[in-house]
């Protein structure tokens, strides 16, 4: 699990590997991460958007962005805590994530980002 704060909202994230399948004459291997943003703040937050930066082992790059993550826009409370599952597809058995949440705080109204972690993505077969 990796595992990061940033001011007050701290972000974990576990992979897992859910197989590989043919695609366009192509293999693709498909990851699933599951997240969780836990606000560790004195301010109640909503996370309003997301960025991603998705990168493989034959250096291909996506950027996927948009309005909160799986059609939500969680408000955390001090203390609180918000899990969601989602995935993504690599041409290749290795790769990583990264990116950011926007947020803003209730109590002063500011919007602020919120780091992800970069997280490795592999598949076990793949393994030394």
């Amino acid at each position: 699990m990796i595992q990061q704060v940033t001011r007050g909202i701290k972000i974990s994230v576990h992979t897992n590997f859910e197989g590989t399948f043919l695609k366009n004459l192509g293999s693709r291997f498909a990851f699933s991460y599951h997240i969780t943003i836990e606000n560790q703040s004195n301010d109640s937050v909503q996370l309003t958007s997301r960025f991603w930066k998705i990168k493989d082992a034959l250096n291909h790059t996506e950027i996927v962005q948009g309005e909160g993550v799986i059609g939500q826009k969680p408000v955390l409370k001090p203390g609180e805590s918000h899990t969601y599952q989602s995935g993504c597809l690599l041409s290749s058995p290795f790769g990583s994530m990264s990116g950011y949440y926007n947020m803003i705080s209730f109590t002063s109204t500011r919007k602020f980002r919120v780091k992800i972690p970069t997280f490795k993505l592999s598949a076990p077969f793949a393994l030394n």
